[in-house]
């Protein structure tokens, strides 16, 4: 994703990019996104969206830049042994 995001928008990507096969909930998006904004993984400002609701836009920062390229080189890696599993099942 790029660019500054609010949640909904966020979890609206999200479904958009999967097709309509992954959906992420706000039980589920708000502590994720707290936790990658203590961890210093994402900063976080105040506007106004689209409707001039007051919301609080994410933006990865070059931290978590590095750590996302770090976990999806671990996701690929999983994924390959999961499909060396199934090819010789």
């Amino acid at each position: 994703m790029r660019g500054s995001l609010h949640g909904y928008g966020i979890a609206q990507r999200v479904k958009e990019l999967s097709l309509d096969l992954l959906r992420v909930g706000e039980s589920s998006l708000y502590p994720a996104l707290q936790r990658l904004l203590l961890d210093g993984y994402v900063k976080a400002e105040w506007g106004a969206s689209a409707n001039n609701r007051r919301a609080r836009y994410y933006t990865l920062t070059a931290a978590g830049h590095k750590h996302l390229a770090r976990e999806r080189k671990e996701f690929e890696r999983i994924v390959g042994a999961i499909q060396l599993v199934l090819a010789n099942a």
